[in-house]
């Protein structure tokens, strides 16, 4: 039987158009980790938060085709962040988490699978050479206790992001992200310096990420025979 993996997400997971490629998001390198019987949905928007991927409709456009059985993978956060922007922002304390658990409880009602994924990280270093714990606030310890309270499986992929930009180093994580110099690419003339979205190769390595969180999680021990061995 086969069930989909819908991702609800924001631009490090989004599909990318061929006008902004060599930039990608890791949603669109899940399948091939994935045998058949599991198809990705890859709902994940540009620019979204909890509160827009809401208030838009387009996890109400999710509910609306999930079947049980189904997973549901929900990663936000480095929209939720901006404050500047009232049709997005969350508090971490607070809206962020009522949104979560939003998707948590209308996954289980239609009788889905939610998992919980903490936001990529930004590429930030700290002073001392390190990833900056903070580079996307307070929104991963806060989806960690969501995932808790509410017996929700979580993957755990800011603290493995992390961990990938601290074995990389501070020059060579750079190949994982938008850097480019002018002249490098058509799409990008005057050159792109971004440290929040991927290129091709960043969104595969965080693809795999995922997987290996999947293989680690007793709580989807079901989704273990349903993936692919590939080297992250």
């Amino acid at each position: 039987m086969t069930h989909s993996l819908f991702i609800a997400g924001d631009s490090t997971a989004a599909r990318k158009e061929g006008s902004k490629k060599p930039m990608a998001g890791w949603g669109e390198y899940l399948q091939g980790y994935l045998d058949p019987s599991i198809r990705v949905d890859n709902r994940a928007i540009n620019g979204r938060s909890t509160k827009s991927f809401l208030s838009e409709g387009h996890y109400a456009a999710i509910e609306q085709e999930l079947q049980p059985g189904d997973y549901v993978f929900i990663q936000f956060g480095h929209n939720d962040e901006k404050k500047e922007d009232p049709l997005r922002y969350t508090d971490p304390a607070a809206e962020y988490r009522y949104n979560l658990l939003h998707y948590i409880e209308s996954t289980r009602r239609c009788g889905g699978i939610p998992v919980l994924l903490t936001s990529v990280s930004r590429r930030r270093f700290t002073s001392d050479g390190f990833p900056d714990p903070a580079a996307v606030g307070l929104y991963p310890s806060a989806m960690r206790e969501v995932a808790k309270e509410s017996g929700t499986p979580l993957l755990d992929i800011f603290a493995a992001s992390q961990q990938l930009y601290r074995d990389l180093g501070h020059t060579g994580s750079q190949e994982l992200f938008m850097h480019l110099p002018e002249k490098m690419h058509p799409n990008y003339p005057e050159g792109i310096s971004d440290d929040t979205h991927f290129s091709e190769e960043g969104a595969q390595r965080i693809a795999g990420l995922v997987v290996q969180a999947i293989a680690q999680s007793s709580a989807l021990s079901h989704l273990h025979r349903k993936l692919r061995v590939k080297e992250a």
